[in-house]
């Protein structure tokens, strides 16, 4: 029996495990995915951060990997790799079908993100053949691409951010495939693609769309693209990064009679609480007015949740609040 559940391991979820430690409850943490992170590790794990305060610039991995340290003195239990189907209420406590068992928990609080997500692929006949060869959709290590020719397709922020870290002393040569000429992404990174474009770094193919992939046994030799009129170009490349987003599915959150509005849960800002007793939301998967889709924000969210779920599972022990460098760690850690 958990004081607290948390459904999702990325970086507001593991840091609800430092923040309900503090208050001395007990908790684990739940996740499809069969490492913790979430979208920071699968999606950008080079990606650096700048709005983590405390780190003018941090890794979205070296980010994990802290916040895992940091929770570690509290031996939360990880479930991983399995999917949390359902949830009942029972005398005292929720009941957790998850695809691989059941979880009890006084609690739960709800950190899954954008819920699960599935990647938005170019409709081209063979992709399948080249994934995770020479078609990437996420980027685990960007020296994969050390001196290598690197096809990028998309105009918003994931696409136009890799193509400034890979064209930086990275890759030899850097496309970049857009349907249209204009991109939609942050006004200095836009600068910045111009200015590596200006120094040849970077190569504009627009207004293009991909159209084949040819190679062998999963290794890309050329891309073909063609624009409005069916002119045809052909890239050699050694790899196609299709950055089209990610398609936001939350699951079998769905049906737990939760309030939702447009794939968010309703939450109390004062609390976090949702409409449901003992269940809270927090991080990107939450709404509620004034909302900011940050990571700061959703840490603030986790402090909020705890001291909360606190209050509701110990209703005749009020909680005295204290600053965590008078506290310090529990004296059991």
């Amino acid at each position: 029996m958990y004081d607290i559940a948390i459904i999702g391991a990325g970086p507001v979820g593991i840091f609800s495990i430092f923040q309900a430690g503090m208050l001395g409850l007990k908790s684990c943490i739940i996740d499809t995915l069969g490492f913790l992170g979430g979208q920071c590790n699968a999606l950008y794990a080079e990606k650096p951060i700048y709005d983590i305060a405390g780190y003018p610039s941090i890794s979205a991995e070296k980010l994990i990997e802290n916040l895992i340290k940091q929770a570690e003195p509290f031996k939360a239990q990880y479930y991983l790799n399995q999917q949390c189907n359902s949830i009942t209420k029972k005398d005292g406590y929720w009941e957790i079908s998850t695809s691989k068992g059941l979880i009890k928990a006084k609690t739960i609080i709800i950190a899954a993100g954008g819920g699960t997500f599935e990647v938005r692929k170019p409709p081209i006949e063979n992709i399948q053949d080249f994934e995770d060869i020479s078609v990437l959709y996420h980027i685990k290590n960007k020296s994969t691409f050390k001196n290598k020719t690197v096809t990028i397709a998309g105009g918003g922020d994931s696409a136009l951010d890799w193509a400034v870290i890979l064209a930086s002393g990275i890759a030899k040569k850097v496309y970049i495939v857009h349907r249209r000429n204009n991109f939609k992404a942050a006004p200095k990174t836009v600068e910045e693609i111009n200015s590596l474009t200006e120094n040849g770094h970077i190569e504009l193919i627009t207004p293009y769309q991909l159209s084949k992939l040819k190679g062998k046994e999963g290794v890309l030799h050329e891309i073909e693209v063609k624009d409005l009129d069916n002119n045809i170009k052909l890239l050699k490349s050694d790899y196609l990064l299709p950055f089209f987003g990610m398609a936001m599915n939350i699951g079998p959150i769905n049906y737990w009679n939760l309030s939702i509005i447009n794939k968010h849960i309703e939450v109390n800002p004062e609390s976090m609480q949702t409409n449901l007793n003992g269940i809270y939301a927090i991080g990107d998967i939450c709404t509620y007015p004034g909302k900011l889709k940050l990571i700061l924000t959703g840490f603030a969210e986790s402090a909020r949740a705890c001291h909360s779920a606190y209050s509701y599972i110990n209703p005749s022990t009020p909680l005295h609040f204290e600053h965590s460098t008078t506290k310090g760690l529990p004296n059991n850690i």
